[in-house]
């Protein structure tokens, strides 16, 4: 199993519409084989700083949902909402 940590930062006054293409963005990810689970955490104090968890099966079938083209068509929606380009971790168990 393999997590990958995204961080991203949101322009001010569209977090509203950031919540909702985040929450696209899961649903469709939900289908995805290798797609374990994912959680979204908002820093405190940061309203506009989001951290995405997500766990996957193996590293493959992470950059198998990366490069898709329903990974491609959400972040249409989110890229547009970032002050910044997002950062992307990959964790494995040590």
């Amino acid at each position: 199993m393999i997590k990958v940590i995204i961080e991203r930062r949101i322009m001010p006054g569209l977090e509203e519409e950031f919540e909702q293409a985040a929450r696209e963005a899961m649903h469709a990810s939900l289908g995805v084989k290798g797609f374990v689970s994912g959680e979204t955490l908002v820093e405190r104090g940061h309203t506009d700083r989001r951290l995405m968890i997500t766990k996957w099966r193996d590293i493959r079938a992470w950059k198998e949902w990366h490069s898709s083209e329903a990974r491609a068509m959400v972040m249409q929606r989110i890229l547009p909402l970032l002050t910044e380009d997002e950062t992307v971790r990959i964790y494995e168990s040590g």
